[in-house]
């Protein structure tokens, strides 16, 4: 079982600059709330209690002050500051002590996910216990992303292949990754690639080259969005709205996952309506509480 998730918050945001040179890109809206209650939401979705989040070296005091620790929401968040982007491997370099002796699944902070069944393909990748299961949703533009070639039976992937030139499949894999304990032994093997990073196709091929690279993918019904430019930030806020305008329900509520999960009771959502104060996101959890 996967007991453990990390988001990965850091690097500077520069597609989305000047908005990103004083605050950190996790912590703009998606519409109603901070970009980082998505993937946090991907996590808890998935039954996963103790998060790290590794955020930029000096912008940690911003998101204490949003979530500090996790208490309230029944989980337990501890934070971790990178001095400077080194790929998304060195997040399970860093993260080592974190880790321990678990299983580990690790999202991009700036990584959306929606889906009917999204919950249940969570839990089951969740379950893994030994190599690695990414997830893949099929893409118009598959040339601008990391793509997979799988095993339509096995779900194995048999190739990754990084913005291929060529088209072999339309499987763009996404920022979300769950991965056995040998991460951390991989990811200190890795070396830096030509632009000086730890590559995250690289950590994939060494669970290829043992046979062990499995895939889920998030279906026609489901949708996976990346806010890391302006263009694509707005078009996922614009989402969000509509389909909680349209259906009267929000989309990565923190609390509501947890009360749904038995993490909290009302007290604690009593509590964070005092911290949210008079706002829109606490007339909903107000809803919650005459359910």
């Amino acid at each position: 079982m996967v007991k453990k998730g990390i988001i990965l918050s850091g690097g500077m945001g520069t597609r989305m600059s000047p908005l990103t040179k004083a605050v950190n890109k996790q912590l703009l809206p998606i519409y109603d709330k901070p970009l980082i209650y998505y993937p946090l939401s991907i996590l808890m979705l998935a039954k996963i209690r103790d998060i790290l989040i590794i955020v930029n070296k000096g912008q940690l005091d911003q998101y204490q002050k949003l979530i500090p620790n996790g208490k309230d929401l029944g989980i337990n968040i501890q934070f971790k500051e990178q001095s400077k982007p080194k790929g998304l491997p060195d997040a399970f370099i860093l993260g080592e002590k974190f880790i321990n002796k678990s299983n580990v699944a690790m999202i991009l902070g700036d990584n959306f996910f929606y889906g009917q069944n999204l919950s249940k393909l969570l839990i089951k990748c969740s379950k893994i216990k030994t190599g690695a299961k990414i997830i893949l949703h099929s893409v118009q533009n598959p040339e601008l992303f990391g793509v997979a070639k799988i095993n339509s039976k096995t779900k194995k992937i048999l190739k990754i292949i990084e913005k291929p030139k060529k088209f072999i499949s339309n499987n763009a894999i996404t920022g979300l990754y769950f991965f056995d304990n040998n991460v951390i032994k991989y990811a200190k093997k890795l070396k830096p690639s030509k632009r000086g990073e730890l590559e995250i196709i690289d950590l994939l091929n060494q669970y290829k080259k043992t046979n062990k690279l499995y895939s889920e993918s998030i279906g026609r019904g489901g949708a996976w969005l990346d806010t890391g430019s302006i263009s694509d930030y707005y078009k996922t806020s614009a989402f969000v709205q509509a389909v909680e305008n349209r259906q009267g329900l929000k989309i990565a509520c923190l609390e509501e996952i947890s009360l749904l999960n038995g993490w909290i009771g009302k007290k604690e959502i009593l509590n964070k309506i005092s911290f949210y104060g008079n706002c829109e996101y606490s007339d909903y959890l107000k809803k919650l509480l005459k359910k």
